[in-house]
Formats: C-alpha cells, structure tokens, sequence
C-alpha cells in the first residue's frame, strides 16, 4: 500500500487507488499518516474532522469513518486493515506501506548528512529525489482547519528542502543557471529571505549587480510594509558585500563576512536610543506562530506566560531583537525576578529606566508616583520596546507599563497575568518533536545527531520537550565531543538522578522549578508532592481530595493555584465541566524528589492506599452496569477518610472510565510496587470485572493483573492470588489462549483450595467450563458445571447461578441434547430477569435462537435473536452486538427472506468490531457466516476464500468442533466447484471430528445448497 499526502491524499494499492470516500475520512486517514504510528485520541480526531463545531453524532461517525478506510484498506484475501484501536484511540499501522512523506523527510535527512560531509553531488541528489515526492500542494482535497495548517507546514518543509538543493548548486558553481528558477520562486514567496538572497546571488554571479541591488530594495520594501521589519543580519550582509562590489559572492546560507570597519554597527543602524537588552539567542529555535504574534504591526502590549523552563525570555529577548529598528527610541528590558522570594521594586525600575531615557539623577523623583508619571509623559511620545520579564503580577507591572501608542510592551510571567487589559496572551507549551530536535541539533552540530538520530529524540522525549532542559542536555554534549547522544539516554532514565543530569554552570532545571515551589502556599506544595510522588499520569482535581484529605472545593482552589504557578497542565476538559490535568514530567520527578525528602513514608503510602480505595469506589460506580462480574473482590475497610468525591461532578460513567484507564492502570501497578497487595488486588479485579473486559482492553488487564499477583505473592495473600490468576485465565481465554486460560484457572483453584474459599473454587470451576467447552471436551465441561452449581445455590449467588445454567445449556446445545439446553436456558433466563440483569437476558435469548435454530423452529430463533440483539445495542456492548448480529443473520440465511446483499454488509460490519477488537473467535465465527452465504449467493469460490481463512484462524485457536463445522461448509462449497473426491475427502474428516467430540453434527445429512433465487432469495437443505 502506498499513501499519498505531498498531492491529492490518496491511497494505491499495485499502482490502483483504493476508494477512501469523502474528504472526512480522508482527513481522518491524513491525519493518522501525520502522527507516523502514533496513537490519536479519539477527541483529537473528532476536533480535527470538524475543526470546533462537531455534531453531536461525531462518535459515531469517526467510528463508521474508521470502518469505511478498513474495508477500503482489506487486500482481497481478507486480511485485516490497517488502522488499529488502541487506548481509547487510533494509530494506523505502516509495516510494510510507504508514505511519500516519510519518504521525502527520509531523503531530505539523507541530503542533510551528506551536505553536512560535503559531499554537494549526492546532497543535491536526494534533495531533488525528496522533492520528486511532491505531486501538488499537501493535502489536496481536505478542507479542515487542521488540514490548512499541516499543509502550510509541510509547504514550508519543501521550500527549505527546495532552498538546500540550490544552496548545492552553488556549491557545485551551477548557481548561474538558476536565475529564472529563483525569480519565479521569489514571486511566489516574496517574503522569504533565503531565497531572495539565493536569487541575489545568482544575479551577482552573472554580473548582473544592479539587478541584485534591486532584488535587495524590493524585499526591504515589503518587509517593512507588510511585517514592520527591516531585513534580517544574513541578507543585509549580503547587501553590503554587494554595495562593496566584492569579487567572490558567498555561497547561500554560509556566514555572513565580518563588516568592515566603516560600515555603522547594527545597534546603530536600528536606534540612536538606549538598548538594555540581553544578548540575543543565537541558537534560537522554533516558535514561529509566537514571533509572528510578538511581531504583528498591531500589537501594543503582550504577556507571554508558561511553565519554567519554558523559553519565556528567550522568546522575548530573541523577537526584541527582531524589532529594534521599529522602535529607535530605546529598547528598555528588565529581570524583575518574580519567582524569587524578593521581587525587583518598580520604584527601582523606573529609576534604571528614566535614566536610561535620558533624566539626569538631578531630576529623578523619589516615590513611586512621580517616577511613574514622569515616565508615562516621555514614552507617551515615543517608539519605544518595553521587556519585564519574569514579573511576580500584575501589581508588580502596572506601573512599568509604557503610555504610547507606539510603544510595546513585552511581558514574560510564570502566572497568566490575566487582570491586565488590551493584552494578548501567550501560552507557551513545550517544544513539538520536530522543533526540540532541531534545537538538539544546533546545539550539539548535525553530524553528532544525525549519527544517533533515534537516541537524540529520545533525549528531547526524556526532557520533557522543555527548552531548558534541551539546552542543558545539548551544552552537555557540546562540552563534551567525546559523548554520543546515547550514552546520556540511560541517565535521564533514572528517576533518582533525573534532576541531576538537567544541570550544567548556571543552568539548572531543580533550581528553576524550586523558585516556583517556594512560591506556593503549604497546601499546593503538599499537592505537589504527593502528586508527584503518586505519579499519576493525568487526573481529576478530586484526586487531591483523597490525597490531602480535604473538600472538593478546596481541592479546586488548590489545583487551580498549581495551574496559574504552571506547574500543572489542563489537558482535556469535554465541556460538561470534568477537567483533566497532568504533571509535566520534569515537574512530576522535582514534586517526587520533595515528597521523599519531606514527608513521611508511611504518610505517604497511606495517601496511595486511600487513593486505591477511592478510584475502587469509584470503578464499582461506573461499571454498576457492566455485565461482567464473576470475579469480586472484597469490599475496603472503614475508608482512613470519609468520602469525599460526588459521582454526580464526574460526568458519564462510561466516559468517566474511559478517561481514567491510564490512571487506573498506574494506580494498580504503583500500589502494587509499594507492597500494599490488598488495595492492588482489589482494584485490579474490580477492572477486570469492568469495560476492560467488555472492550477488550487486554494489554490493561494484563498489566493490572500481573503487577498485583507479584504483589499478593510477595504478601502471601492466596485469597488475592485466586482472583488474580482467574482473572487471567478469563483474560487468555477472551484472547483465545485456551491452554494457557486453563493452566491459570488451574492454578486459581489451587490457590482457593488452600484457604478453602468454596466460591473462588465453584466460580473457577464454571469460568474453566467455557474453555473445555471451546476445547470440545464436552463431558468435562459438564461435570466442572455439575460441581459449581450447587455450591453457588447454596451460597445464593444468582448471577454466578444463572450464568452457569447458560453454560450448561450451551455445552448441552453443543451435545445436541436440544430439549436439555432449551430448559437450562430458561431457567438462566428466569433468573437474569429477576435480577434484572438485560446484558444477561440477551446473551440466554441469542443462546435460546441457536437452539430453536438447531431443532428447526426458524420463527422462534428469528424471535430470541431479535430481542437479544435489541437488547444489546441498549447496552452498548459493541462486540456481543456482532456476535447477536451473526446469529441473527444466520437464521436469515436459513429462512430465505432476506435479500442477501444486505446480509453481507451486516456480516461485514460484525467482522469489522471482531478485528477492532482483537477477537479472533469472532474473526472465524463471521469469516464462516460469509462463506456460507456466498454459498447460497451462488459464490463458491467467495465462499471457499472465507471458508479456508476461518479454518486457519480455527487452527490457529485450537478448536477442533469448529474446524469440523468449517470442514463442513467447505465441503459444500468444494463440491460446488466440481471438485467431489476433494469434497467427500474434507466431508469424511468433518464426519470424524464430530464423532470423535460427541457433538450433535455427527448425526445430520450431508449439507447441501440452494443458491439464491432471482428475488435475491436463498435456503439452505438437508442441514440445521
């Protein structure tokens, strides 16, 4: 498969295009390709297909969004698309697809590395080779805000591949034949500076020095007409090297030559007031939108705000440079040291200001008042660029505040100065990957990163992203060239040392957040703490309740203190008001560090105990409804606190537990590693008894469970290894891994032996049923039935009883004692209803169709499978709505009433959800409905395509019954091919398996087909 984002988004397939319908799924297929294999929440897609304004059915058509590119993306043979779920989101899988993106940036870094050894040929090569990739503007056809963005930055991508292709060919002196190249691309992109130097270039190579001169005055003129700019330092020294009339004109992109003596100096040129700037950041990276804002004509007062280590200043003082010959009357900076415990008095600053504008010490007023009036009168008439940077409030800056229309007022603050009026705000988040690497990079030198390339992004990923601590780690590797990128990797690993590898001279990451730290109250420093020190990957404010052990309101008020200090980020709120926050890494191990050297350590792993015991609470709440619950853990104790989180402030508890599994997952396995096995065991059982079975979840439920077993062993706790390892033995035979599901329920039963916990073993024994069943060892599947049931009557336990009657019905079913099975099924039946329990109503009535089904009462089966399936769409339980769907379908087919082809398509949409949800059963079950309907469509080939897959997934799944049931159908269909010795041959072993497992096939005629009619009719005869 190949995929096209440099041009109209395509897909190919052998050179033909794959049908991708309309441009929301090809936006959503865009954007999947953009995130290279990484997972995209579900939200994110929705707000990326419909920008602001999603429907209220957005869900719902993301899903059938999903379903359309699948279906597109399934190669003939069946097997499965390329788009995966994972963790409430999707990725799309590219092993062995080729995405003409990655294959641009591809050679563009293979450009990179051999422009960067000086090898122009071959650099020239793969640059024109990356560029080859483009067949028209990026993401042609979409027309979503997201998709206008990411097109204008891959525009900008090409153009600086486009520019270091030409910088190769005047390396390689062919820069003379480039003139009507460049002129073109300067029209078109009269703004970019690069390539009007580029065309300079040419133009003064081919002697053509007045052209360049004019080239030059053009793009001045719209620089400071349309940006309020002049010219950046590269193309000005190229203009004077011009003006000087130089011999040998530099190669494009190389160091500007040092001026000469006479030229004015560029403080000089661009003011006669006073600079007090800071140096400007000559590795400066990144930060376009931001500069654009800072640089924009209208902008009169802006407050760049954000977390420390964020870049605040440099941001700042890099775009103050940018701007100084805007404001010839001065460019004022000061450090007003606001995260310090001692903040610079204004009084104090307008003295270095008024000074600095000219007023003798004379006449410098005393008190706040009169400084601040005299310096509002003289930039009332001034051009000037006032920076206060790292300002404590808004208290601290309202008196520093310039009065002139024409000035500009830059404010950097670890809080969002939000009380100040007519001003912009800039949130600055952490650096995107493209943006810390290429940071990395210019600190370190490309050759060093580009031999570790994957090792560097690793370090930008440990830091968090932040500038600061890619700065540090880059002067580190700078300091010493002997260092590869990776031999630093392992130390930011380690939590312990993190910190400590983030520092060199007078940079450091601790010192830096420790300023905000001391800045917070007592509460919102214990918060920190602890949250840091739990480790939680994101949460509600209500965790802060159970962990300080105060109201809900003051947990608000405490969050909201760590928001405004950026100390912790907002990442989600959905609109009904549930907010979402996360601790940046470098935060999360700094409030780590706090907690261990300040507070108790009983103190806190009681705080983790109570925040296990309150997400179990919480998890019984929002799985009230789920279906699944065979496995239940004890109850916590007396809680150490009361109760303090209200179910009614979180929202939907389906949604709210969708949110919460990365949390519940960390909760489990950060108890279970502080050895507190009974709050672990708890809450991992209480999950896999919530939608993480329901939804296949099973690389939580792996992880939950494994992590609280090595805790309950390491405890001894038997009662906790029982319902861990049923558990999973119920996972692996929801995965299909019947041996390994029977070996962990074996062990279960061990384990409850030992403490004689008689419903741990009679549960086990009814969950091991299923398997043997699935295994065709129908006999012992109904004597572990036989012994689990009378102990649950006698325990009154009527869910753990009426599901075991449905066992029992479906290994009698299987048996084909019809008459037995149907009874069975209506005694589970009763008792669901009784509960009432409509999950467990619908699973009985779909059983209950496969009977009547079996003994030939087709408008009852039609009845029970309707009303099950009905049931379960009321549910939500998307995966047994397949299942319900199969079986209903298959009455159909029997029946001959409906037309086929929309058979088909419901037979596709159940085998959709199986692969979604990694089913393989389910795969086989739907894989084989469709063969037997291409067979009574008139399709044997179709129908054998689908028979033999089904068979492969029976064998792979080690089920013997349906592989004879898939033998069975194939049979037909090979017969239906004229191949009869072929047939007879696979009829033969189909006859054997079912006479060997006692099942009730053993005894039915041979199949045989009555394709469909020309109403689109068709029948089955002769079999059941």
């Amino acid at each position: 498969m190949r995929f096209q984002l440099l041009g109209t988004v395509t897909a190919r397939r052998n050179g033909t295009d794959v049908p991708l319908g309309g441009p929301k799924p090809r936006t959503l297929l865009a954007a999947l390709l953009l995130a290279e294999g990484r997972v995209l929440h579900a939200d994110r897609l929705i707000s990326i297909i419909w920008d602001e304004a999603p429907p209220e059915s957005a869900s719902a058509l993301l899903h059938t969004y999903v379903s359309t590119l699948r279906r597109a993306f399934q190669q003939p043979d069946g097997v499965p698309g390329a788009i995966l779920t994972e963790q409430s989101g999707y990725r799309i899988e590219l092993t062995g697809c080729t995405v003409d993106l990655l294959e641009f940036a591809r050679l563009a870094a293979e450009g990179d590395s051999a422009a960067g050894a000086g090898d122009h040929e071959a650099a020239e090569q793969r640059y024109g080779q990356a560029l080859d990739q483009w067949q028209g503007p990026a993401l042609g056809g979409l027309k979503s805000r997201f998709a206008a963005t990411e097109a204008a930055r891959l525009a900008d991508q090409r153009l600086d591949v486009l520019e270091k292709r030409i910088d190769c060919a005047f390396a390689l002196g062919r820069g003379a034949g480039l003139v009507n190249e460049l002129t073109a691309l300067v029209a078109e992109h009269p703004l970019r500076e690069r390539l009007r130097g580029q065309l300079m270039t040419a133009l003064w190579t081919t002697g053509r020095q007045a052209d360049a001169l004019r080239c030059y005055q053009a793009g001045r003129g719209l620089l400071v007409e349309e940006l309020g700019v002049e010219p950046g330092p590269e193309l000005r020294a190229l203009h004077q090297r011009i003006l000087r009339g130089d011999t040998v004109a530099p190669e494009p992109g190389a160091p500007a030559a040092p001026k000469s003596e006479e030229e004015p100096a560029p403080l000089r040129e661009a003011s006669g007031g006073p600079c007090l700037l800071p140096p400007d950041i000559t590795d400066f990276t990144g930060r376009t939108a931001e500069s654009a804002a800072l640089t924009k004509p209208a902008a009169r007062r802006v407050a760049i705000s954000g977390k420390p280590g964020s870049g605040k200043s440099s941001l700042a003082v890099h775009v103050s440079h940018l701007l100084r010959a805007r404001f010839p009357d001065g460019q004022l900076y000061v450090a007003l040291r606001g995260a310090q415990q001692s903040p610079v008095d204004a009084v104090e600053v307008l003295g270095r200001f008024l000074r600095a504008l000219g007023v003798a010490d004379a006449e410098l007023p005393v008190g706040l008042d009169e400084r601040g009036e005299l310096y509002r009168t003289l930039s009332a008439s001034k051009r000037l660029l006032v920076v206060l940077d790292d300002a404590a409030d808004e208290r601290q800056v309202r008196p520093l505040l310039p009065s002139g229309d024409d000035c500009l007022c830059v404010l950097t603050s670890r809080v969002r100065l939000a009380a100040l009026d007519s001003t912009e705000h800039i949130d600055l988040q952490v650096l995107d990957d493209k943006t810390g690497l290429a940071l990395l990079t210019q600190i370190v030198g490309g050759t060093r990163i580009a031999a570790e390339p994957d090792a560097a992004r690793t370090l930008v990923h440990l830091c968090g992203n932040l500038p600061l601590a890619v700065r540090i780690i880059g002067a580190r590797l700078a300091a010493r060239p002997d260092w590869r990128p990776s031999r630093l990797v392992p130390r930011l690993r380690e939590q312990r040392k993190f910190l400590n590898e983030l520092a060199i001279g007078d940079l450091e990451v601790r010192g830096s957040l420790a300023l905000s730290y001391r800045g917070l109250g007592d509460l919102e420093r214990s918060a920190l703490r602890r949250l840091g020190w739990l480790g939680v990957p994101d949460f509600g404010a209500w965790l802060v309740s159970v962990l300080l052990s105060v109201p809900p309101d003051d947990a608000e008020d405490i969050v909201e203190g760590l928001v405004r200090a950026q100390l912790l980020d907002v990442v989600s709120n959905d609109g009904s008001g549930v907010t979402r926050y996360r601790l940046h890494d470098l935060i999360r191990v700094f409030g780590w560090e706090r907690a261990e050297a300040e507070e108790d350590a009983e103190q806190l792993r009681l705080a983790v105990r109570q925040a296990a015991d309150e997400w179990y609470r919480l998890v019984e709440w929002a799985s009230g409804g789920t279906p699944v619950r065979a496995l239940r853990p004890a109850a916590p104790g007396p809680a150490a606190t009361p109760e303090l989180v209200s179910t009614d402030a979180l929202g939907e508890p389906l949604a709210w537990f969708d949110t919460e599994q990365a949390a519940l997952v960390h909760i489990v396995e950060r108890a279970s590693e502080l050895g507190l096995a009974d709050p672990a065991v708890r809450l991992a059982t209480a999950l896999c008894s919530s939608s993480f079975a329901v939804e296949n979840h099973f690389h939580y439920w792996w992880r939950t469970h494994t992590a609280a077993l090595g805790a309950a062993r390491q405890t001894g706790d038997l009662s906790g290894q029982g319902l861990l390892l049923a558990g999973l033995g119920w996972l692996r035979s929801e995965q299909d891994r019947l041996d390994e599901a029977a070996d962990y329920y074996a062990q279960a039963l061990e384990a409850y032996a030992e403490v004689d916990d008689v419903r741990g073993q009679a549960i086990t024994r009814m969950m091991l049923s299923s398997v043997r069943r699935e295994q065709a060892q129908l006999p012992e599947a109904l004597k572990l039935l036989g012994e689990a049931l009378p102990v649950l009557s006698r325990l009154g336990d009527p869910r753990a009883e009426a599901r075991a009657h449905h066992g029992r019905g479906m290994v009698l079913t299987e048996l084909g004692r019809l008459p037995e099975a149907r009874t069975e099924l209506e005694r589970a039946l009763t008792r669901y209803r009784a509960l009432p329990d409509n999950h467990g109503v619908a699973l009985v009535l779909r059983s209950l169709g496969i009977v009547h089904r079996a003994a030939g009462r087709l408008a009852e089966a039609e009845r029970a499978c309707a009303q099950g399936l009905d049931l379960l769409r009321g549910a939500g339980d998307r995966l047994m709505i397949a299942y319900a769907t199969q079986a209903l379908v298959k009455v159909h087919i029997r029946q001959g009433r409906r037309n086929t082809d929309e058979l088909r398509a419901e037979l596709e949409d159940a085998l959709a959800t199986c692969r979604e949800m990694q089913d393989g059963f389910g795969q086989a079950l739907m894989l084989r409905t469709l063969g037997e309907l291409e067979l009574v469509r008139g399709e044997p080939e179709s129908a054998r395509r689908h028979l033999e897959l089904a068979l492969t997934w029976c064998d792979a799944l080690s089920l013997p019954l349906w592989r004879a049931r898939n033998l069975r159908d194939l049979a037909a269909a090979q017969r239906a091919l004229g191949r009869q010795a072929e047939s007879d041959a696979t009829h033969a072993e189909a006859q054997a398996l079912f006479t060997r497992y006692g099942a009730r096939e053993a005894g039915e005629p041979r199949m045989s087909v009555k394709t469909a009619s020309g109403n689109g009719k068709a029948v089955f005869t002769e079999h059941h």
